[in-house]
């Protein structure tokens, strides 16, 4: 590892914030909830008893501030992974990066992240409304296998598998499978508030890489059906959605604990979808919120 990081590997902004969340260290919390949408950042904050500082670049919005004692730095992530590569480094920097001297902090930080967002059941038993906590998330993306370490924080046998039972296209990216946060799992997790654990898989996309066919045949109109009829150890494919498991992996290979909870907001089997979602979710905020 680097123990200098130039201007053209690290990028700081010349008011000194982190180059894309245009963030400064002190604005960040140890206790970050995560989400796609930068409108979600107000619907979330909306609950702080006072908020401290509140940045907007691009699809990056942060909020700061207090609830119920406890300090949270709420981010947009926008979509998709390659934005999770982006956010999660940046975190990282903040917290375990002298600004200054360009090197890693002697006393490195655990942040603890929860990603609040929305994703597609995949089986009956994930219908329209419930919340899913990822258990593990299997990532189609191929992000992980970009960085060192990869196999070591992997299951691979969960892997190895998934891949033989879907007879994995060469073509694409290497999947990968990584847990999430076990603390976080037993803090969040509660059974009596319509939440079920499961496997998530993570897209890079939302139509073809999830199955879903409009004017463009898939390349395997067999995939979702593979997929749902998967099962390894006792554990079921729940849903898709798109950042889980970049969001798990590099919080792995970081030192950081994270985990997602996801609103199902379209169940594939049904054949069902909610496009009116957004006051349900407020239930599972309040959640997060409360016991992250």
């Amino acid at each position: 590892m680097a123990n200098y990081f130039p201007p053209s590997e690290l990028i700081i902004n010349d008011d000194g914030s982190i180059f894309h969340l245009h963030l400064k260290p002190e604005e960040l919390a140890d206790k970050v909830i995560l989400c796609g949408d930068p409108g979600r950042v107000n619907t979330i904050a909306q609950h702080f008893d006072k908020k401290e500082c509140e940045v907007q670049s691009r699809e990056f919005h942060t909020v700061t501030g207090i609830f119920e004692g406890k300090r949270i730095s709420v981010v947009s992530t926008g979509i998709g992974c390659d934005n999770i590569d982006i956010v999660m480094n940046e975190l990282d920097a903040l917290k375990n990066i002298d600004f200054k001297t360009r090197t890693v902090k002697e006393n490195l930080k655990s942040l603890e992240i929860v990603r609040i967002g929305t994703c597609g059941g995949l089986q009956e038993f994930t219908p329209v409304g419930t919340f899913i906590c990822s258990e593990k998330s299997i990532g189609f993306d191929g992000l992980l296998n970009f960085y060192a370490g990869r196999d070591e924080v992997c299951d691979i046998d969960f892997e190895n598998a998934f891949k033989k039972h879907m007879n994995w296209n060469a073509k694409l990216c290497a999947p990968y499978v990584i847990d999430n946060s076990k603390e976080l799992m037993e803090r969040i997790f509660d059974s009596n508030r319509n939440m079920v654990k499961g496997v998530t898989i993570a897209c890079g996309g939302f139509f073809g890489p999830q199955g879903r066919e409009l004017r463009i045949p898939l390349a395997d109109p067999e995939q979702n059906k593979k997929v749902m009829s998967f099962e390894y150890n006792g554990m079921r494919i729940t849903n898709y959605e798109m950042e889980s498991s970049a969001i798990a992996g590099l919080s792995a290979l970081l030192g950081h604990k994270a985990m997602t909870v996801c609103m199902v907001i379209a169940n594939r089997v049904a054949k069902e979808a909610d496009a009116n979602y957004k006051n349900s979710i407020d239930d599972l905020i309040r959640i997060v919120l409360e016991r992250i």
